[in-house]
């Protein structure tokens, strides 16, 4: 078991490795979370992240110094408490271990590893270092879906038994990322950290050797959803996907996945249907959870989230009064009694509102929680154990795609 309590100061001293757009994010997160204090950043793009990032957080009274090699920085920076990283996938176990090594609590950002070795090699240094390791699946911390995942699904159980979940993230065409004029990384500085261009550095996530595709990139936070909800791991998978759009010279991984798994749950069997496609955007993403007595839509999107009653399932006017729910409105409270029906229709079911409003960044929660674990006051959301039972889910979907037939999950397999 990783250890709990290690830091007694009111002020958290961290690092930011890996200044990208989700750098960005984390450290915007950062900023409105007090007691933490930025000393170093690193990052191998200097003419432009490393030098924005540094801007950015001088702005904000954060004196850092700036490096290039994350190595460089452990072996120079003293006193740290911890690291955040949020650098292209196939560095993340590399970073984690040689982090957790140096005597830091790393927040790491998902998919943990490329590999499931990757992943296996970060749970493992997380339990040697006694250090706090937790991955970047900041949904677990989302109030709306802890309400949710506690309150409606566990102890109301409104849904009664959960029969199917649908889920997708649908995305729109996404350009060449390109760079400023005169901003290139030296080829030497490329090749040293596994870049084989500048094209390769600012569209990592199109290639093989660098990212998992975008069932990896997007699909990991929704299925990691799916196995907290059900409180399950999936049994089998069957997958399609393909490069159906994208120029294959450069998109090496599939624009289109669509997959479904089986779960043994305690309540039954559940099948579970997951997409993601790169070509269109309609619907954005979200996650469905579909029992006998009930629906629940979630998603991280700030404007979505409600549950729905079917028209057999008991009244939820208690959940109602007791604030786990919003009532619906007038309008939608009573069905249109005049209107003619086809008989293999059903009675469109009332929306209810859920009743957290959550305004914050979408990752402070998660942050907030590393970091009061690393001061002894809560415990991790997303230990490196969770984290990795998701990587299993989600790398078996591209093998899946890959070998065209229904592969079967073993328990051993989400165990290390």
């Amino acid at each position: 078991m990783a250890e709990q309590k290690t830091s007694s100061s009111d002020e958290l001293r961290i690092a930011l490795l890996g200044a990208g757009a989700q750098g960005q994010v984390l450290m915007n997160a950062c900023l409105k979370i007090p007691n933490v204090r930025f000393k170093a950043v690193c990052d191998i793009w200097e003419a432009y992240n490393l030098k924005r990032a540094q801007r950015m957080l001088d702005k904000f009274g954060h004196k850092v110094n700036a490096y290039e090699d994350y190595r460089q920085m452990l072996a120079k920076e003293k006193g740290l408490d911890a690291v955040l990283i949020a650098t292209p996938d196939f560095w993340h176990a590399q970073h984690t271990v040689d982090c957790l090594s140096a005597g830091l609590h790393v927040y790491c950002e998902k998919e943990m590893s490329n590999t499931l070795e990757g992943a296996r090699q970060m749970v493992r240094a997380a339990r040697q270092s006694r250090k706090l390791l937790q991955i970047g699946h900041q949904r677990r911390s989302n109030p709306k879906y802890v309400h949710s995942y506690k309150r409606l699904i566990q102890e109301a159980k409104i849904l009664g038994r959960i029969t199917t979940v649908n889920g997708q993230w649908n995305r729109s065409l996404q350009p060449d990322n390109g760079w400023p004029k005169g901003s290139s990384i030296e080829p030497s500085i490329l090749k040293k950290y596994g870049f084989r261009s500048m094209e390769e550095f600012r569209n990592w996530r199109w290639y093989r050797h660098l990212g998992g595709g975008p069932v990896v990139d997007l699909g990991s936070h929704q299925l990691d959803i799916y196995n907290w909800f059900l409180n399950a791991r999936p049994n089998t998978i069957v997958a399609s996907g393909g490069i159906d759009y994208y120029d294959r010279r450069t998109h090496e991984w599939f624009d289109t996945v669509l997959a479904t798994f089986e779960y043994e749950t305690t309540f039954g069997k559940v099948r579970a249907f997951y997409q993601t496609i790169s070509t269109n955007s309609n619907q954005g993403y979200f996650e469905s959870f579909m029992g006998d007595q009930g629906t629940l839509v979630i998603s991280e999107s700030g404007g979505r989230g409600a549950a729905y009653r079917e028209p057999t399932a008991p009244e939820w006017d208690k959940w109602v009064s007791m604030g786990y729910l919003k009532a619906p409105t007038g309008e939608q409270k009573k069905p249109q009694t005049d209107a003619v029906l086809d008989v293999r229709e059903t009675v469109s079911p009332p929306s209810f509102e859920l009743p957290v409003k959550f305004d914050d960044p979408y990752h402070k929660p998660h942050l907030d929680n590393f970091f009061n674990a690393i001061q002894g006051k809560e415990r991790l959301n997303c230990p490196a154990e969770v984290a990795y039972e998701t990587a299993v889910t989600v790398l078996k979907v591209n093998e899946a795609v890959e070998t065209g037939r229904k592969l079967t999950f073993d328990n051993q397999e989400f165990k290390v």
